[in-house]
């Protein structure tokens, strides 16, 4: 099975195809959305068109890898969550270039979300197909969200846990921003933070499985106006994130004995955070950045599972 996957986020246009019989990415493409310097994000206009102008040129390079006509499933993001009333009009934009190809090629059409996008990439990209068949738990955090899922599958059974008040990655953006770094700011946060050889102890603010950033947020500005070295305040940024999901993991199993952990999302593919869950929480299954930010290749992925053609084993 060759399945066409297609996401169009809030942050990102991502494209992917992805073969069964091979169990590998054949080929995968994105392109972040252009924000002006000093914003924190797009409004849902500016989204649609900005999508709108990449889906034929991120078509145009996938189909110089690997032919769109010979793709026998399309998978399509239509909306963030699955859950009532979950909407975007950006979303919109994939679900039209999606229909297209389906009816172009004569293939069967799988609408799911990006949420279910992004666990499918995750599980799939930490244990192949094994883990499709058991519950886990599932950190999705990024910008957009940020919240801890007991799945089966890429099937949400119930939110365990998450924040109440900023997500993480809207807490990573904001410090960026203030330390002069374009929206989205994690990766440049990250490189900088690795500046920083000082030994750090932030403070988070961990209640169960539940957290808050605004406080976060609070400190690193606190910092900014003593003037400490903008590669602490990263650093200190993405420490308290990763403290808080060291917490959390242990919080869930508490709750959920023996369950994997699994980590998602575009907060998560930072090493620094990576670093520090890792050493507290060793078992936690963390993916390389192309299945743990934005992509379509979860995306591809459930089109295949839902035609029948599932993944077994990774690469």
């Amino acid at each position: 099975m060759i399945a066409l996957g297609i996401d169009t986020s809030n942050y990102a246009t991502s494209l992917a195809v992805f073969d069964t019989r091979q169990q590998r990415v054949l080929c995968d493409c994105k392109k972040f959305l252009p924000v002006k310097e000093g914003a924190l994000g797009l409004r849902q206009s500016e989204a649609v068109f900005h999508h709108t102008t990449a889906l034929p040129e991120l078509m145009r390079q996938i189909d110089a890898v690997f032919p769109l006509r010979g793709v026998e499933a399309v998978g399509v993001s239509e909306k963030p969550r699955p859950v009532d009333g979950s909407y975007m009009p950006c979303f919109l934009t994939g679900v039209s270039a999606a229909q297209a190809v389906s009816l172009a090629a004569g293939v069967p059409l799988v609408y799911t979300t990006h949420q279910q996008g992004h666990i499918a990439a995750a599980l799939f990209a930490a244990r192949g197909g094994a883990l499709f068949a058991q519950r886990v738990l599932v950190f999705h955090i990024s910008g957009g969200t940020t919240e801890l899922l007991l799945c089966e599958g890429t099937d949400v059974i119930s939110r365990v846990g998450g924040s109440t008040d900023l997500y993480a990655g809207q807490a990573v953006d904001r410090i960026g921003a203030r330390l002069g770094f374009a929206f989205p700011a994690g990766a440049a946060l990250s490189r900088l933070a690795a500046e920083c050889a000082e030994e750090i102890h932030p403070k988070t603010s961990l209640k169960g499985t539940d957290c808050s950033f605004s406080g976060l947020e609070n400190q690193c500005s606190a910092l900014l106006e003593r003037a400490a070295p903008p590669a602490y305040i990263a650093k200190y940024c993405l420490c308290a994130v990763a403290e808080t999901v060291a917490g959390m993991i242990r919080a869930a199993r508490r709750l959920y004995p023996g369950v994997t952990v699994v980590c998602a999302g575009g907060v998560m593919s930072s090493d620094v955070v990576r670093a520090v869950v890792c050493a507290q929480e060793p078992d936690a299954c963390f993916v390389p950045g192309k299945y743990a930010s934005d992509n379509a290749i979860g995306t591809a992925l459930l089109a295949a599972k839902k035609v029948g053609a599932w993944p077994t084993s990774s690469q």
